[in-house]
């Protein structure tokens, strides 16, 4: 197994260039609505939550089940989550 999930994918993978392109969209607005009251689960990073989804239409999966799997087992899909793996119900779109 790589020591990093960076050495995962090859340099020109449409992951790299959705996480690169998802870094250039102003992100403030939606990270100043979290709550720091310490109720509810820990907030997934936003680029993550927009780049997955993206990645995922991109392949033609729209299951928020499938996406969940592949978040497990799917090199790209690990890489884009850097490893975590959101529940299908916090994507179901």
């Amino acid at each position: 197994m790589p020591p990093a999930l960076q050495d995962w994918l090859s340099e020109g993978d449409l992951a790299w260039f959705l996480l690169d392109a998802v870094t250039q969209v102003d992100l403030a607005k939606i990270e100043r609505t979290y709550q720091a009251d310490g109720w509810g689960r820990a907030a997934y990073e936003p680029a993550m939550m927009m780049a997955l989804p993206l990645y995922a239409f991109c392949l033609v999966e729209r299951s928020s089940r499938r996406i969940e799997q592949l978040c497990e087992q799917d090199f790209a899909f690990r890489v884009i989550t850097t490893d975590q793996c959101p529940d299908h119900t916090t994507r179901a779109w």
